[in-house]
């Protein structure tokens, strides 16, 4: 069984375990940290700050978080040298970036948005706060958004509902390949709005290795565009990614309100024990079917949301 091994300090191990939280396993090993199952693979994290990733795609996990030895022992490829990695000239370029958010959360729909900023319009952006949003407040990503509309840099922004999200993963669809159809329509609709003008690349926030990338939409009878680059934190590298960034977090947020006003119950963010609890006042008030439209289901907090329900 294909595996890979990551050695990694105990605060990304933390991290690590908070945004598998929805996935976790209940049985672990006395020497584990956590314990967590994806689609892709399985997650041990042993407290020695070792993490074994073993199953059917463990680099598309592995790749999040940093790269390591194989099981056949050769150091794997940094995901920073792919022959799809993009030069640094991109950054100071005209080009696309593609980001999404709402992924690891359980309430909430998927959004991805694509953003185009031209060399000269990277000065101005940074010089308003852009950056990457992981690093801002959802009242600044609030406002930046607005910024961004009012500078009109051309952006295409994509949702998806959990009605569709649930129907998708029924049918054998797994989240990469959820987010891989969108980048791939956010990408070709804003390249559509910005026509004639072309891009000197397209940078996509790397979620998952190039090849799995392109394997997705190959299942669609997709391909992919020219000039498309990948790298992970690319947020932190391109102010086109990090623009897209901050579009998708800010229709997050807002979608996020907009639940909390639908259904005139607190709807947090995450995977944490807190959804928990607020899925199982969704099913109490609403019923199962109102979650089915409010959250990703096959995370692990319904089935722990119904443990709470009288």
């Amino acid at each position: 069984m294909p595996q890979v091994v990551l050695t990694l300090p105990t605060s990304t191990l933390e991290k690590m375990k908070t945004y598998y939280a929805s996935q976790s396993k209940p049985n672990v090993p006395s020497s584990a940290l956590f314990a967590a199952k994806t689609t892709a693979c399985t997650i041990t994290a042993y407290r020695s700050g070792k993490v074994l990733f073993q199953g059917k795609n463990p680099e598309e996990e592995a790749d999040k978080w940093g790269t390591g030895s194989s099981a056949s022992g050769q150091k794997k490829k940094s995901s920073s040298h792919h022959r799809y990695h993009p030069s640094e000239s991109l950054f100071t370029s005209s080009h696309i970036g593609s980001d999404e958010a709402g992924t690891g959360d359980y309430f909430g729909p998927i959004t991805v948005a694509a953003a185009y900023v031209t060399a000269e319009q990277i000065p101005q952006l940074k010089a308003i706060g852009v950056k990457d949003s992981k690093n801002l407040s959802d009242a600044q990503i609030t406002d930046l958004a607005k910024d961004l509309v009012a500078l009109k840099i051309p952006y295409s922004l994509l949702r998806l509902p959990n009605k569709k999200y649930n129907q998708l993963q029924k049918k054998g669809w797994s989240q990469g390949k959820m987010k891989t159809i969108l980048h791939h329509q956010a990408i070709n609709r804003l390249l559509e709005k910005i026509a004639p003008e072309k891009p000197e690349g397209i940078l996509v926030d790397q979620f998952s290795q190039p090849d799995v990338y392109q394997k997705h939409l190959r299942s669609e009878k997709q391909q992919l565009q020219e000039n498309v680059y990948f790298m992970t934190k690319a947020e932190s590298y391109s102010i086109a990614v990090a623009a897209g960034s901050i579009i998708a977090r800010s229709a997050f947020v807002k979608a996020m309100d907009t639940l909390e006003f639908d259904t005139g119950l607190p709807i947090p963010k995450g995977a944490s024990g807190k959804v928990d609890k607020a899925a199982a006042a969704v099913i109490e008030a609403y019923g199962e079917d109102k979650l089915d439209e409010l959250a990703k289901v096959h995370f692990a907090n319904t089935e722990k949301a119904k443990k709470f329900v009288k």
